[in-house]
């Protein structure tokens, strides 16, 4: 099961690019995402897919990802179908809402568009080490310290911000495990119901959070961790399938717009 945040090692072409050219290449797809168009959503969705592949990853587990934030997805679509003004599909009467097609169509792109944005985060830190990925962010932020800006501090951050991610979820999955296991039930009833059940999860979950981050702290202050300028274990250094795979982005970019022109 891949989790979003969880770093999968493997030999693949994506897990041997520099990661200053994933983060670039990940921050570009992102805006082509919000850009898109009917012929965009294509092209990147093939894109996503090709990547998926190529990280030997089968639909199913790169889908995985997605699983932590179903449900918000499910709000958003929901919210876009019913508030949306057009010609109606279907009505919820005697309520005054009603679902509209223009609604459908508004939902499934923004549904889209986030699931996108999902999945290529999920490839980034996927085939990035946490090493590798703070090398990265702090290469790239490094001409904005000459202003004050502490990159270094802000790429561990960054880092282990998303590395937290996977181990929330594994948290969340052991504590739901052990309340099923002392009789909760999480899987009958109605909405309400299962929302009282969840807030069983909601405090332990807090507190092993808190717990989880106080040991880093003492983890990094005994490795000797300090604010300011350090060295990298591997410095790094772009090849040349780091330039090939800017090549081909680039590529992308342009057909992109090439596209939105015709259109």
């Amino acid at each position: 099961m891949i989790n979003l945040g969880q770093y999968h090692p493997d030999d693949t072409v994506l897990h041997r690019l520099d990661p200053r050219v994933k983060i670039a290449a990940i921050m570009a797809l992102s805006i082509l995402i919000f850009a898109a168009d009917w012929a965009g959503v294509v092209l990147v969705t093939l894109l996503l897919a090709a990547l998926i592949r190529t990280a030997r990853l089968s639909l199913g587990e790169a889908a995985a990802a997605l699983r932590p934030v179903s449900l918000f997805m499910a709000v958003i679509f929901l919210m876009h179908l019913l508030t949306t003004g057009g010609e109606p599909l279907f009505a919820f009467s005697p309520l005054p809402i009603a679902a509209t097609q223009e609604g459908f169509v508004k939902g499934a792109y923004v549904t889209w568009q986030f699931a996108g944005l999902v999945i290529a985060a999920a490839l980034l830190t996927l085939t990035t080490s946490p090493s590798e990925l703070v090398g990265g962010i702090e290469r790239l932020l490094r001409p904005f310290a000459r202003i004050g800006v502490p990159s270094q501090e802000i790429a561990v951050m960054i880092a282990m911000a998303l590395r937290f991610m996977p181990m929330l979820l594994e948290e969340y999955d052991r504590l739901r495990t052990a309340q099923m296991a002392r009789g909760a039930d999480f899987s009958t009833g109605g909405l309400a119901g299962r929302m009282r059940a969840l807030r069983l999860l909601v405090v332990p979950l807090m507190l092993s959070a808190f717990r989880r981050a106080d040991e880093l702290a003492v983890a990094m202050e005994a490795r000797g961790y300090r604010r300011g300028p350090r060295t990298m274990l591997r410095e790094l250094r772009l090849t040349g399938t780091d330039f090939a795979a800017c090549t081909l982005m680039a590529a992308f970019l342009l057909l992109n717009l090439g596209l939105r022109k015709i259109a």
